[in-house]
């Protein structure tokens, strides 16, 4: 089988709900990450076989098959790249890269962009069933699901305080873990860890024009007494909106090709594909899925979770990474080390592509060799993707 490279991974700086990237087209923020990747790259924009984008509310200006949008937008790309949209929930654009990669082994295609969007203030999360129930056109819990899983409906919340209380989590626990990735995410920006894989967004303020360079839901001045002062999400619960991931605008992209076109266009990889997982469990619980997914991963690869110098595991909610660590008897100092979603924002469908970007310059600062990327994926689905760095 071929092996999949990945050449370079980018990410714009997360905008928060009703903030800087707040004016961008969601069509145009994707156009522009991708442009950035193809120019940094160099490679021939007319090589590009295909675009996999990410994009979880498939919605009025993320609608119309965004990913093909995306590219008719592009200065970079010629109209004859192709694209696709697909919806892998809080994975989306992470599946978009096994996809991609899938691809390239298989000997199919030898150069894939793996991308993802989101807009959440643009197109609010949930607004595409919502708007749909609203207007009497019914609901996707059919009458099978109802019947195998009951009346009462998932939410991502009761799941995220299921297990905390599984595996014993206390609020002042769930509190800390949240300020540590405010703490890790300052100390990233300011130390410029994050300045090769971010994609400067021109924006307009009520100053003028400017770029969007730094992650905007970073609280550079975080206390712990701040974020237990938070309300509850649940009156009877332990999780707040502070140890949970932030409502997040933003665009991710990953160039993946072959061993072939690494020498036709003379490029150099940041990291090879080692492994690729995708599991599926309890919907209910929902987000723990990721434990067992690291589990058939490692497994696969014939790793051990020593054996990974970084991990980047989706911060969704403070309980999903604590679980994670809990369950593999991970070390702390590897997770997640330049902050995660909680500090940096997580928007949904680019979540996936953002987190690769992470993990690879962070692999590259380090000079680590094995980085692995996990997260919760609605109705119980988790990825998992195992890099070794080049």
């Amino acid at each position: 089988m071929a092996t999949a490279y990945i050449v370079d991974a980018v990410r714009t700086a997360g905008g928060r709900r009703g903030g800087r990237l707040a004016g961008v087209h969601p069509v145009d923020l994707a156009a522009t990450t991708i442009d950035a990747l193809v120019v940094r790259s160099g490679i021939d924009p007319a090589a590009i076989e295909d675009v996999i984008m990410g994009c979880v509310s498939q919605g009025g200006e993320q609608a119309q098959q965004v990913g093909r949008m995306a590219v008719l937008a592009s200065k970079v790309l010629p109209e004859s790249v192709p694209a696709v949209t697909i919806d892998r929930q809080c994975g989306s654009s992470q599946q978009a890269i096994h996809f991609a990669a899938q691809a390239v082994m298989s000997g199919t295609q030898d150069v894939v962009i793996a991308a993802g969007i989101e807009s959440m203030t643009r197109v609010p999360m949930g607004s595409t069933a919502i708007l749909y129930m609203k207007e009497g056109l019914g609901t996707y819990r059919s009458p099978g699901i109802v019947e195998r899983y009951g009346e009462a409906g998932w939410t991502q919340f009761a799941g995220a305080e299921a297990i905390a209380n599984k595996h014993g989590f206390s609020k002042e626990m769930m509190d800390q873990f949240a300020l540590e990735s405010h703490q890790k995410a300052k100390a990233a920006t300011e130390s410029g860890a994050f300045k090769n894989e971010i994609v400067p967004i021109d924006i307009e303020t009520p100053e003028g024009a400017a770029q969007h360079t730094v992650d905007e839901g970073i609280r550079m001045d975080a206390t712990l007494e701040g974020i237990a002062g938070v309300k509850l999400l649940s009156p009877d619960g332990k999780l707040t909106a502070a140890t949970s991931s932030q409502i997040c605008d933003g665009a991710s992209a990953a160039l993946i090709v072959s061993e072939e076109a690494l020498k036709k266009y003379n490029l150099t990889p940041l990291a090879r594909i080692h492994t690729l997982a995708v599991t599926a469990g309890d919907p209910v619980i929902m987000l723990e899925e990721p434990l067992f997914a690291t589990d058939k991963a490692l497994a696969k690869a014939g790793l051990k979770i020593s054996d990974i110098d970084l991990y980047e595991v989706n911060e969704a909610f403070a309980s999903v990474p604590m679980a994670w660590l809990k369950h593999h008897d991970a070390d702390p100092a590897k997770l997640n080390v330049n902050g995660g979603a909680i500090a940096l924002g997580h928007p949904l469908g680019a979540s996936g592509t953002k987190l690769m970007a992470t993990l690879l310059h962070g692999l590259k600062a380090r000079g680590g060799k094995y980085g692995l990327q996990t997260m919760c994926e609605g109705g119980g689905v988790a990825n998992v993707t195992i890099v070794e760095a080049m």
